[in-house]
């Protein structure tokens, strides 16, 4: 009867320290909001800074296409002639000259079409930036919600050791266990919530990334992830995904507007060479000159001309040769990304299925196993039919099970993001 009232006790205990744990863990610091994903993604689209910045790109490109489109600016020249002998009454003279310069070549078409492929080319990258920022954006989702099960984890595992600490201390005072069992056990609840410590910093630095990719500039608020870790089973075939890649990925495009691009600039590399002509209309007006010598009325003079530059300067290849370096470099380039993307493609691939069936491999009862394993070791030292270092083993054992657990399905949702981002594909949403 007394050892049923000792057990009693020491039950009452351990529920009213469970209720003490959970309610030390709440933390007024922050302002916490809760957010789904794609409340999330919407975010990240309209108020992350970095993006926001490569946006201004489009607008500069854009910008560049109506400067493409300027002539070249006439020039206008006056001037005015006195050569001083007053005496001999020698008149002044005034001269007005316009002059332009007329394009030849299809200059100023070829610069307009390399702003808009360079355009074109800008979109592209964009279009690649944030196909990378949804990936990594996605990864820190994920990676606040796997910090949040780490966090649970330590905190189940301490609140665990720390009512066996107070049972032991019960059971100390009433003699049933020696000092040192008690002493033990008090320790490892100690360095257990170290652990739970640093959980949390680990969980609430990952709720902090969540607000940069946010562009969340409120220092005091917290958004909450909601979702499921569970959720990110899918069937794909190799080749279709290669060919989703080849067909979707925006760098891939870049790669093939870079090529447009550069050969674009090959043709103004070629039309600069092209003679341009100088038109230029002149107006000279002369005083009278009234010396006995030789006097002269006044007059006008109009003269209109043409002028043509000597291009020695085609001489030198140079800039023509590196703007077709240039192309051939490009189209290099290209056959590269494309084979980069198939090796990204099949490596994503692989480790998408690895993961797969390291996740299987937890749902074969070995999370059940570890827990029924616990659980029992805990009931028998209760009971005092085992000794607190086989609980002690238990309970490393379940932890790192379950940290292994939630590891690996971190790993695995990982795994899909990479694939789906480099089969140029997206269709995530938990």
């Amino acid at each position: 009867m007394i050892k049923n009232i000792k057990y009693k006790w020491v039950t009452l205990l351990l529920l009213l320290n469970i209720s003490t744990v959970a309610n030390a863990q709440i933390d007024t610091t922050f302002t916490r909001v809760k957010m789904n994903y794609p409340d999330f993604l919407s975010l990240v689209n309209k108020n992350n800074l970095g993006f926001a910045a490569e946006k201004f790109n489009v607008n500069i490109a854009e910008a560049n296409i109506e400067a493409s489109k300027v002539f070249p600016d006439p020039e206008i020249a006056i001037g005015a002639s006195d050569n001083g002998q007053r005496r001999m009454q020698m008149g002044y003279g005034f001269s007005t000259e316009l002059s332009w310069t007329l394009e030849l070549g299809g200059k100023r078409k070829a610069r307009i079409n390399v702003a808009k492929r360079n355009n074109e080319l800008i979109k592209a990258l964009l279009e690649d930036y944030f196909r990378n920022l949804r990936a990594d954006a996605t990864l820190n989702y994920l990676t606040s919600l796997k910090q949040k099960e780490i966090f649970k984890v330590q905190l189940t595992s301490y609140t665990i050791l720390k009512n066996i600490a107070i049972a032991d201390s019960i059971r100390f005072k009433l003699g049933s266990i020696a000092e040192i069992d008690a002493r033990q056990s008090k320790l490892e609840a100690n360095a257990m919530l170290n652990n739970v410590y640093q959980s949390e910093a680990d969980w609430k630095t990952a709720l902090l990334e969540l607000g940069t990719m946010t562009g969340n500039q409120k220092a005091d608020t917290l958004y909450l992830p909601i979702g499921d870790l569970k959720k990110f089973d899918r069937v794909f075939d190799l080749n279709e995904l290669i060919v989703s890649a080849q067909n979707n990925r925006a760098d891939l495009l870049a790669a093939l507007q870079n090529k447009n691009v550069l050969q674009d600039v090959l043709k103004l590399a070629k039309a600069n060479r092209v003679l341009d002509l100088g038109l230029n209309m002149g107006v000279e007006s002369a005083s009278v000159v009234t010396n006995i010598v030789a006097p002269t009325p006044s007059s006008n003079t109009v003269s209109m001309g043409i002028s043509i530059p000597l291009k020695f300067s085609n001489r030198y290849r140079g800039e023509l040769k590196a703007a077709e370096y240039s192309v051939q470099q490009a189209d290099v380039l290209y056959k590269q990304t494309e084979l980069q993307i198939q090796v990204e493609v099949r490596k994503a691939w692989l480790n998408y299925l690895t993961t797969q069936k390291q996740v299987r491999q937890f749902k074969t009862d070995l999370l059940a196993d570890a827990q029924r394993l616990l659980d029992g070791k805990v009931y028998s030292y209760k009971r005092g039919e085992t000794n607190l270092l086989e609980v002690l083993n238990a309970q490393r054992t379940y932890n790192e099970t379950q940290l292994n657990y939630y590891e690996t399905l971190y790993n695995y949702s990982a795994a899909l993001v990479e694939l789906e981002k480099t089969a140029g594909i997206w269709d995530i949403n938990f």
